[in-house]
């Protein structure tokens, strides 16, 4: 799906423009264009971005790939051409996924271009726009800017998410450790390697846009990009000390669980040497001897259990003293 929104120079503001109304756009130095490619089929991402912006066939390339791509800013003159990441989630930790956003950006146009069906901050965008057409006053570096702030705004509230979960698993080790807490502990793990992956390369994205001298990125519109590098830069240090909090839950879940098979272990071996002698004892009196001491006394039976009882109590008071349980 192909959408559009074109403010002209004098204020005006057209929507769904055709394929000439576009050229034409293109052509004008004083207005603002805006292209959303929207789960585009090759026909109309070739028809869009080649024969109507002409880009670069390696650009369209990259925009027509479904593997995942490296965030990145390439410079071809006339337009940068920005790959960037934002986040899905599925209401799961670790049920989250990427999805690519292509930006072209000119000097009087924005085409942005996804292969999934729906990109939020996009959307959210695009009825802002609808809503408050100031948004197109300052140029498409600045609209460029609002799509990609949008998009990272989507990590702070799962960073907290995590957060919590993360408070909630400690205290489950603590308390009475599971195979599901280990469980959940190397999800979160996996959930915070994914993340670090993802916002790594997209801030650096993000200082090249703050930094870097693009004649299609106003200068005084570069602080707002630098905004968004500190937050990305502010994620991935809450992702390291999240990952290390995940790593000192996996340490502690162990030695609760080292710590809990040693008590077992100590029971069973006190229950086992205790019951060893009086094995010992019942083993000997158990031999089919004709001269056997005490095995034809009226008392034997007894007096074996007295020194049954006796030799168990001795070892419990033995144990008990040297604090071994």
């Amino acid at each position: 799906m192909i959408r559009s929104m074109y403010k002209l120079s004098e204020g005006e503001i057209q929507r769904d423009l055709t394929t000439q109304e576009i050229c034409n756009a293109i052509a004008d130095p004083a207005g603002l264009l805006w292209v959303s490619l929207e789960y585009g089929s090759t026909e109309e991402i070739h028809s869009i971005l080649g024969d109507v912006f002409h880009f670069h066939p390696l650009a369209i390339e990259d925009v027509e790939s479904t593997g995942y791509q490296t965030p990145k800013v390439d410079d071809f003159t006339d337009y940068l051409f920005i790959i960037t990441h934002a986040l899905e989630t599925h209401n799961e930790l670790n049920g989250f996924e990427t999805k690519e956003l292509n930006c072209f950006l000119g000097s009087n146009y924005l085409v942005t271009s996804y292969l999934e069906p729906e990109m939020k901050s996009v959307q959210m965008v695009w009825k802002r726009c609808d809503k408050d057409e100031r948004l197109l006053n300052h140029g498409p570096d600045f609209l460029m800017h609002a799509i990609l702030d949008a998009n990272v705004d989507e990590f702070m509230p799962l960073l907290d998410e995590l957060d919590q979960t993360i408070e909630d698993l400690e205290d489950q080790v603590l308390e009475k450790p599971k195979t599901a807490t280990l469980i959940r502990i190397l999800d979160l793990k996996h959930s915070l390697i994914v993340l670090r992956r993802m916002i790594s390369p997209q801030r650096e994205v993000m200082n090249r846009l703050s930094r870097d001298d693009f004649p299609q990125i106003d200068r005084t519109s570069r602080i707002y990009f630098r905004d968004i590098y500190d937050h990305m830069v502010r994620y991935q240090d809450m992702i390291e000390s999240l990952r290390d909090l995940v790593s000192d839950a996996l340490s502690t879940y162990m030695s609760a669980i080292s710590n809990r098979l040693n008590e077992i272990m100590k029971a069973l071996t006190i229950v086992s040497t205790i019951f060893l002698p009086l094995s010992f004892v019942a083993g000997v009196y158990g031999m089919n001897f004709e001269y056997m001491p005490e095995l034809h006394w009226r008392y034997g039976y007894l007096a074996v259990w007295l020194v049954f009882i006796l030799i168990a109590l001795g070892m419990i008071y033995y144990f008990k003293k040297r604090e071994w349980f």
